[in-house]
């Protein structure tokens, strides 16, 4: 009985496939003959094409070979030059499709792999355009570090991109892709709050790169701590102290914090506060700010204002403001230096008393007259 059931089926099987192949060689051969110009007029005009993209890609393979490799056209030709063999040769075949009416199966079956071809080729041309923008933006970069971010960051766009991508091409296939959508998303923000400090850092590094507040080299200041930056890692920054010590402090932190940077400081503005006694002539006090005017000038620094500032405890207050041109902090401290002993020489020819904290004692005789701290002049009396 079975066997009998295997020779009844299996002749009938056979003979639908064959039936199915030669109608689809049927229809394959009436479509040529019935299009047989358009079809090379098609074919010719898809060549044409394919070698138009060939060549532009290999167009983008030489500008992407250029000296400046972050300038905008090395970029365009990074992007065009990772057009693949397939997306080519769908383009020519759905030229090819179109313009030659095919059979519905080779129109479906040329115009889903078109799409596929595509939305992947998108997927790769958007991925090369935004990580081309991003090292420009960051342009050389901190070495080690941005070729870590950007080996990152790679993973991070090819895996949205081709999941958006995969999303288009199943959704193209009528599959139903809500639910993959939301797993996605759920799944994503899972990973973000399990790895919330790693990103965290993380972002903060790559803001330090793109955004640069300070590169390596630089010394800058926050809360309370003045050093040289001397790497900017992924997770944190490692930076050397003008005391010697070694800080390593996280990307995030340090970016919370208010930063001064010293690296494009071409001047800096210095104060001397200058006290004299309160027995000095006022005369000689009026010429002050002159004579500091004079010492400031003689050691090539720019003078900006000075004056009698008030009455101290036990001085007569003055200062001097100047400006020293030289992003060398060592000629600054040198020519601050110079004009400190300038104004004590100055002042000691002059016969100016520099003022420090004095006090009087007044004392009384038994008798209860006052007993005066320094030398009185007795009247002279008149003989007569």
């Amino acid at each position: 009985m079975t066997e009998k059931s295997i020779a009844i089926v299996s002749p009938i099987h056979t003979g639908g496939i064959e039936q199915t192949l030669g109608a689809g060689w049927t229809s394959t051969y009436v479509w040529i003959s019935a299009n047989s110009t358009a079809i090379i007029i098609a074919t010719l005009a898809g060549i044409c094409i394919y070698l138009l993209l060939g060549l532009a890609r290999g167009l983008g393979k030489q500008l992407r070979n250029k000296s400046d490799p972050l300038g905008l056209m090395p970029i365009m030709g990074r992007v065009i030059g990772r057009t693949s063999q397939f997306f080519m040769i769908m383009v020519s075949a759905k030229l090819v499709v179109d313009h030659a009416s095919p059979p519905a199966v080779m129109a479906e079956t040329v115009g889903f792999l078109f799409t596929i071809s595509a939305v992947f080729q998108g997927a790769i041309w958007l991925r090369e355009l935004i990580l081309g923008m991003l090292e420009r933006r960051a342009g050389d970069g901190e070495g080690e570090t941005l070729a870590n971010a950007m080996g990152i960051i790679r993973v991070i766009v090819s895996f949205a991109l081709f999941a958006i991508a995969i999303v288009v091409v199943l959704d193209n296939l009528g599959v139903n892709v809500t639910g993959l959508v939301a797993g996605l998303g759920i799944g994503g923000i899972a990973i973000g709050l399990a790895a919330q400090g790693i990103f965290s850092d993380l972002f903060a590094a790559l803001s330090i790169i793109f955004d640069k507040p300070f590169l390596r080299g630089e010394t800058i200041n926050y809360d309370t701590t003045i050093a040289t930056v001397e790497k900017i890692g992924l997770k944190s920054t490692r930076l050397r102290a003008l005391t010697g010590e070694k800080k390593i402090i996280s990307n995030t932190n340090l970016l919370s914090k208010e930063i001064t940077s010293y690296a494009e400081l071409d001047h800096r503005r210095l104060k001397f506060a200058i006290g004299v006694i309160y027995q000095t002539d006022p005369d000689a006090a009026a010429g002050i700010p002159d004579l500091l005017r004079e010492i400031v000038e003689a050691n090539n620094a720019v003078f900006i204002r000075s004056g009698f500032v008030g009455f101290g405890q036990s001085s007569l207050d003055f200062e001097v403001e100047f400006e020293v041109y030289s992003p060398n902090y060592e000629e600054v401290y040198q020519t601050r230096h110079l004009i400190g002993l300038g104004i004590l020489k100055r002042f000691n020819e002059a016969g100016l008393e520099f003022a420090y904290p004095t006090q009087t004692t007044f004392t009384s005789a038994p008798d209860g007259q006052m007993i005066m701290p320094y030398p009185q002049v007795m009247p002279v009396q008149r003989v007569e």
